[in-house]
């Protein structure tokens, strides 16, 4: 009996220390969720009444909407190139900084430093960079005879370009620290017999490291696929979506419904269609995933 009732009493411990996050998370985020699922039905002008409209919303937005085609494949575009190239170089510099790199500790502190810093800071330096009159960029082009090098972010043909490129420095410095982590659980005497069996740099990556960090792999691309396709704060810092619809993605899309033209029916309609993507996506990873460990 008093077993049971030092068992319950730890238990309540446990639960008092776990509820007030389950509380948070009810409060700010299951119920903020559900109430999307209905407002995507509804249509609901701030101030003014909410009307039941059925599925009128997503059909607006695939015959109506001329712009949702455009932010789609935005977002695509912005997804597919930001994902490979974010994991290629947070991969190669995680092998660089688990060699014996003199100073290693001092360049990894480098490298995530913009991650943890300002998004706005770090934006701010980057449009500095490519800034196309004065940026330091473009005057080494100019130095090497490029007499007129990209205007970058105010160029439509280079503005998506030039934000991946932003996106990438401010996220490769914490998926580096991610894969330095698998990578330092390799053990080194896998890498010793291979290196006395004659195999080379490339053959131990192949059959060694890369399996190894595969599973990494596929966490890194699944949280990068997510936050790109939800990625707004982004676009709103440094090109508002510009120039004119260029850097314009779903996620900004739905910010300027729900709080410019105050459509917050169809700005949830919109949410649900990004949420729907995103699951596709993410359970089309864990498919792969799963095909990929078996065949292992």
């Amino acid at each position: 009996m008093l077993k049971k009732s030092y068992r319950r009493k730890k238990s309540l411990i446990a639960y008092s220390f776990i509820l007030p996050n389950f509380i948070g998370y009810f409060i700010l985020t299951f119920i903020p969720i559900i109430l999307t699922f209905v407002m995507s039905l509804c249509e609901w002008n701030f101030g003014q009444t909410v009307n039941f409209v059925g599925f009128k919303n997503f059909i607006q937005m695939f015959t109506k909407d001329s712009q949702f085609s455009l932010v789609l494949i935005n977002t695509i575009y912005y997804t597919v190139v930001t994902v490979p190239v974010t994991m290629l170089f947070s991969l190669l510099l995680a092998m660089l900084m688990n060699s014996n790199l003199k100073g290693r500790v001092f360049f990894r502190s480098v490298l995530f430093f913009p991650y943890v810093a300002s998004l706005v800071a770090i934006a701010i330096v980057w449009m500095a960079l490519f800034s196309p009159q004065s940026g330091p960029v473009n005057s080494v082009l100019r130095s090497i005879g490029i007499a007129n090098p990209p205007r970058w972010a105010a160029d439509k043909h280079w503005a998506m370009p030039t934000i991946i490129g932003l996106t990438v420095w401010k996220g490769v410095g914490y998926y580096m620290i991610v894969y330095l982590a698998a990578l330092q659980g390799v053990p080194g005497e896998l890498y010793e017999a291979a290196r006395i069996d004659g195999a080379s740099k490339f053959q131990q990556f192949t059959n060694i490291t890369w399996p190894t960090v595969t599973p990494t792999t596929f966490f890194v691309v699944m949280m990068l696929t997510i936050s790109t396709f939800k990625s707004y704060d982004i676009m709103y810092i440094t090109t508002q979506g510009g120039p004119g619809t260029a850097t314009k993605v779903l996620a900004y899309h739905i910010y300027n419904k729900a709080f410019k033209d105050n459509a917050f029916g169809y700005a949830s309609a919109l949410s649900i269609v990004l949420f729907l993507i995103v699951l596709a996506f993410t359970l089309l990873q864990f498919k792969v995933e799963k095909k990929f460990t078996n065949d292992l």
